[in-house]
C-alpha cells in the first residue's frame, strides 16, 4: 500500500497572518484592532473606510429633521455598500427607531447578529418564507391576499402573530395594491388570525424632482385611500410614504405646508441619506449639512513611463497624445469600478490631483494618467474622498456614469474590505 507523501507546506512572509486570524470582511475597526487592520492592509490596499461617527451624525440630524415622526434607517443590500451590521448598531444607537430591508435572509443575519429593534422587510417575499418571518419578529409589507393569508397561517402554527404594513401602489406601479382594491384588502388584514394590521404606506416615484407634479398627485390619493382605510381598521398606528428625497424636500423654504405635513405622517424611511449622499440631483443642495460617510481608496501597484503613440489596456483604445507617467491601481470592474469609466469624465486622485482613466478599467486593475509627476508605488490613490484639497464623491461618479450614488456605493463588491473607524 502507497504512503500518500508528506505536503510541503510553503513557508509564509512573516507579515501574513496564520490561519484563523485572517481579518473578517466587515469587521475590521480602524485603529481599534490594529494587528487586524494591519494584515488587511499588507493582503490589499484596495479598502473601503466607514466612517461610523459621520453616520451617527447623519441620522441624529435626520432624526432631528423627521420628528415627531420617527426614523427608520434602511439598511438593504448591505447598507447600501457600507456594511449592514456596524451600520445598523450606529443607526439604532444614534436615534433610529426601526430598520428596513428588502430580503428575509438581511432581517435574519441582523437577528442572529443580536439586532433587537424592530426591522421591516419592504417587499413581499416568497410565501415559504412565512414561518421564519415570523419566527425572527420581523414587520411584513403586504400587498396581496395569498401572501397576507400565508402569515397568518404561520403566525397560528407559532401561536404568535405578525405586524404588517399594507403598502398602497399611488402611481410607481412596482408593488403595492391598487388604489381600488386597498380597503378591501385592509379588511382581510383585519380579519386575519395573529395578523397585526400596524401600518400603511406608499413609495413616491419623483420625490427628487421638486418640480414632478407627479409627487402631488400620489399624496393625493395616497390621503384618499388612507381615509377609508381608517374607517375599516382605526387601531393602524403608522402611516408613511417618505423616502430620503421627500424628507430633505422639507427643508425647502418652497415646500407647502401641505406637502411638509404629507412627507412626515408617523414615519419616515431614510435610506441613501443616512450615509451622506444625495439622492438626486434635484435635492442635491439640501444634503449639505449632511456628511459623506464612506472613502474608497487603494495605493498604486505599478508605475511606467509611456512614450506618445503607444495604446493603453485591452484593445489599445486609449492612445496616448504625449510621453506619460501611467500608474497602476489594483482595483477594477470586480471591484465595483465600471469598466466604461474611461470613456467619461470619472477621475481619480493621486498625489492630491485629479487624474484620468487611461483604456479599459480591467477587471482587477485600472490605469490613470498621472503626466510628468513624481508617483512613487505606494502613494495612496483616492477613487471616492478627499485626498490633499481636492475631493472626488460619489455624486461625481453618478454625473460621469449617467447613473445615480445608490448603484455607485452598492457596486463596490465583497472583495474590498471595509474597515469601521470614528472621525
Amino acid at each position: 500500500m502507497c504512503r500518500s507523501p508528506t505536503p510541503i507546506r510553503p513557508r509564509l512572509p512573516s507579515w501574513l497572518p496564520t490561519e484563523g486570524s485572517l481579518p473578517v470582511r466587515e469587521s475590521v475597526a480602524v485603529g481599534s484592532a490594529a494587528a487586524s487592520s494591519a494584515a488587511a492592509r499588507a493582503l490589499r490596499p484596495t479598502r473601503a473606510e466607514v466612517n461610523l461617527a459621520a453616520l451617527r451624525r447623519n441620522v441624529n440630524r435626520l432624526t432631528e429633521l423627521a420628528a415627531p415622526a420617527e426614523l427608520w434607517v434602511v439598511v438593504k443590500a448591505n447598507a447600501y455598500g457600507h456594511g449592514a451590521l456596524q451600520c445598523a448598531r450606529q443607526a439604532l444607537a444614534a436615534g433610529a427607531r426601526g430598520l428596513c430591508v428588502a430580503l428575509v435572509q438581511e432581517a435574519v443575519e441582523l437577528r442572529e447578529a443580536g439586532i433587537t429593534s424592530q426591522i421591516m422587510v419592504l417587499s413581499e417575499q416568497s410565501p415559504h418564507a412565512a414561518d421564519l418571518l415570523v419566527a425572527h419578529d420581523l414587520t411584513c409589507v403586504v400587498y396581496n391576499q395569498h401572501y397576507i393569508a400565508a402569515l397568518s397561517a404561520a403566525a397560528t402554527r407559532a401561536q404568535r402573530q405578525v405586524k404588517v404594513h399594507l403598502k398602497i401602489d399611488t402611481g410607481m406601479h412596482r408593488a403595492g395594491v391598487d388604489p381600488a382594491q386597498a380597503v378591501e384588502l385592509a379588511r382581510h388584514i383585519v380579519t386575519a388570525p395573529g395578523v397585526v394590521f400596524e401600518g400603511v404606506m406608499t413609495h413616491l416615484a419623483t420625490a427628487d424632482d421638486p418640480h414632478h407634479p407627479a409627487t402631488q398627485r400620489q399624496l393625493a390619493q395616497f390621503e384618499h385611500v388612507l381615509a377609508d382605510i381608517r374607517a375599516v381598521a382605526p387601531q393602524v398606528r403608522h402611516v408613511h410614504s417618505a423616502n430620503s428625497a421627500a424628507m430633505l424636500r422639507c427643508l425647502a423654504a418652497s415646500a407647502s405646508a401641505a406637502v411638509q405635513g404629507a412627507f412626515s405622517y408617523t414615519m419616515v424611511r431614510a435610506g441613501i441619506s443616512a450615509y451622506g449622499l444625495s439622492p438626486g440631483d434635484g435635492v442635491a443642495n439640501l444634503t449639505t449639512s449632511l456628511e459623506p460617510v464612506l472613502r474608497l481608496r487603494t495605493e498604486v501597484s505599478h508605475v511606467r513611463r509611456v512614450r506618445a503613440g503607444e495604446g493603453v489596456s485591452y484593445g489599445l483604445r486609449t492612445t496616448l497624445d504625449r510621453d506619460t507617467t501611467v500608474a497602476t491601481l489594483p482595483l477594477g470592474y470586480a471591484d465595483g469600478i465600471s469598466r466604461r469609466a474611461w470613456q467619461t469624465d470619472a477621475r481619480v486622485l493621486v498625489g492630491g490631483r485629479r487624474r484620468r482613466i487611461l483604456g479599459v478599467v480591467t477587471m482587477d486593475q485600472m490605469m490613470v494618467d498621472c503626466a510628468d509627476d513624481t508617483v512613487q508605488v505606494g502613494d495612496e490613490a483616492v477613487i471616492i474622498g478627499t485626498q490633499a484639497s481636492e475631493q472626488i464623491t460619489a455624486e461625481d461618479w453618478a454625473r460621469a456614469l449617467d447613473t445615480i450614488t445608490y448603484e455607485v456605493v452598492c457596486d463596490i463588491s465583497s472583495r474590498v474590505p471595509r474597515t469601521y473607524g470614528e472621525q
